[in-house]
Order: structure tokens, then C-alpha cells, then sequence
């Protein structure tokens, strides 16, 4: 399966948005639930947030909650992740990936990632 493409990172002062977008490609896009995964310098990756198929579903990381968005196109074979009031702690590379287990939400759990968007989040 062709893996994802991120793109919108780059670096934003603390308070500000980005949104980022991951295109996907191969097996049917609305056949896949999906999700993003951070992960910091020294740091483990650690979930950030999940869509379901249809997008009626949502998880997100309590540390996101209330700042950030995840939505689907999938007439687009879109996801994306709306960022608002970042934070310096913010700051990672942000990867697009198949939940291939709706519900279980360990990174481990993230099949076919993409190569990253790297988020900088200045003080």
C-alpha cells in the first residue's frame, strides 16, 4: 500500500494554527479509519488523534483536546488536522497513518505511515 503524504508543517509562534493535510492513496479511502501520531526529539511517538471511515467518530489526546480538529474529505482522500493555540510542547514531527483497530489508539496500533511534517512551536 502506498503510504500517505503530510504536508502543512512548518514553524508558528506559540498561540497560532496550522492546519496539516494528509493525502492518501491505494486502497480505498473511506474504507480506512485514520489517525495522527507525534513524535518530539527523544521522545516516543504518541497519538495525537483518530477519525473514523465514515468521519461521525472521533479521538483525540486529552493534551489536544479543545485546540485541535481532525476531519475527513473522502471525496478527497484527505485527512486533516486543524491546530489551534500551539504550544511550545507542541512541537514534533506529525505523522498521518491507518488506525487499523478503530478504538485502539497506541501508536503500535498505526499501520502505513507517511514521512512526517515537521511542527515547530516557538515561545
Amino acid at each position: 500500500q502506498v503510504p500517505p503524504v503530510e504536508s502543512g508543517g512548518g514553524l508558528v509562534q506559540a498561540g497560532g494554527s496550522l492546519r496539516l493535510s494528509c493525502a492518501a492513496s491505494g486502497r480505498t479511502f473511506r474504507d480506512r479509519a485514520m489517525g495522527w501520531i507525534r513524535q518530539a526529539p527523544g521522545k516516543e511517538r504518541e497519538f495525537v488523534a483518530a477519525i473514523s471511515r465514515s468521519g461521525d467518530n472521533r479521538y483525540y489526546a486529552d493534551f489536544v483536546k479543545g485546540r485541535f480538529t481532525i476531519s475527513r474529505d473522502n471525496a478527497q482522500d484527505t485527512v486533516y488536522l486543524q491546530m489551534n493555540n500551539l504550544k511550545p510542547g507542541d512541537t514534533a514531527v506529525y505523522y498521518c497513518a491507518e488506525n487499523r483497530s478503530w478504538g485502539a489508539l497506541a501508536a503500535s496500533s498505526f499501520v502505513s505511515w507517511g514521512q512526517g511534517t515537521q511542527v515547530t512551536v516557538s515561545s
